[in-house]
């Protein structure tokens, strides 16, 4: 079963997607945020284009454990995003995807100037790896 990886951000949406298998994860593409119902359109179409059986989309908490201003955003594009397809959603915490993203690209040896761009999709590759590490059958 593919697994579609979403990182939602204010301004972009990175989205991953996993092999059939359910055990890689690569980078998809970004959408450019429009408004919550047509993210959830493009996310929506792209996950049933894609064969996907299941949408994971990245939370962030605060240091109390619950939902920072992201995170509720998060929570509010998965309503929407119900909404649109029947496929079934989960919300996973996505504490430092940004910030792991932003490390795997200079450990890469990517140049600054290179690397100044934004990392949404590899963020959302993060948030996939660490939901498929944490579900793994031993």
């Amino acid at each position: 079963m593919r697994i579609l990886a979403v990182d939602h951000g204010e301004k972009r949406i990175g989205l991953a997607l996993s092999d059939p298998t359910a055990t890689l994860a690569s980078p998809l593409t970004v959408i450019k945020h429009v408004s919550r119902l047509m993210d959830a359109a493009q996310v929506a179409n792209l996950a049933s284009e894609n064969g996907v059986g299941l949408i994971v989309i990245g939370q962030s908490f605060d240091e109390e454990g619950n939902p920072n201003l992201a995170g509720r955003r998060a929570a509010k594009f998965a309503e929407a995003l119900r909404e649109q397809t029947q496929i079934p959603i989960e919300l996973f915490d996505e504490s430092f995807s940004t910030r792991d993203a932003r490390a795997a690209v200079i450990e890469m040896g990517v140049s600054r100037r290179k690397r100044a761009g934004h990392h949404d999709a590899l963020a959302a590759v993060m948030i996939l790896r660490s939901y498929l590490e944490a579900n793994r059958k031993s």
